[in-house]
């Protein structure tokens, strides 16, 4: 962002006034022109801010699609376990992708336990305990998940507000310049 310098200029005596010129990045403005300057980079800034943003609640919900996924494969094991089947007993677990694994592996360490990137490991028998505790931990993590793309959709809604309202201001500068150079050229 460049640097504004203020000059102080004397107008000839003959008109026996003075004013301050703006000096942005070695270009002299006038205060209008400095403020709707103002309001430009004031917009871009913020619209640096929205980019990574926007980012960041794109992969969340890509997590958030995976975690969906997991969830539904362990919800659809610990449906194949009987009503009265102890902690011990297994069911085969099977639709789990290299993408899911990683997403696994924080739930599974959630419950306390060691994963495994193997895909042998995530496609095998679990035992009824094993499962729940992973729709526990995915529940978990799909409900963190949730809270913090609340709050970035929050911050984006208010950037975007900002931005918009740094567009009006400056548009607004823009018009209200315009009309005072034309009253000023109209009373000339």
């Amino acid at each position: 962002m460049a640097t504004i310098e203020t000059n102080n200029i004397t107008l000839s005596q003959s008109w026996g006034a003075s004013f301050g010129e703006y000096s942005i990045g070695g270009t002299t403005v006038d205060f209008q022109d400095l403020m709707v300057r103002i309001a430009e980079n004031r917009a871009v800034a913020v619209e640096g801010e929205v980019a990574p943003l926007s980012t960041r609640i794109q992969n969340r919900n890509k997590e958030l699609d995976i975690l969906g996924s997991l969830l539904a494969i362990f919800t659809r094991a610990q449906a194949n376990f009987k009503s009265d089947a102890s902690g011990t007993d297994t069911t085969y677990i099977s639709g789990i992708t290299p993408d899911m694994v990683e997403l696994g592996c924080e739930a599974y360490r959630r419950q306390g336990g060691t994963p495994s990137t193997d895909m042998s490991f995530w496609n095998d028998n679990w035992q009824k305990r094993s499962v729940e505790g992973m729709l526990k931990s995915i529940k978990s993590m799909i409900d963190s998940r949730n809270n913090e793309s609340q709050k970035d959709m929050t911050r984006l809604q208010s950037l975007v507000d900002r931005r918009d309202e740094s567009y009006s201001t400056a548009t607004t500068l823009m018009n209200a310049i315009s009309d005072t150079r034309s009253n000023l050229i109209r009373n000339l």
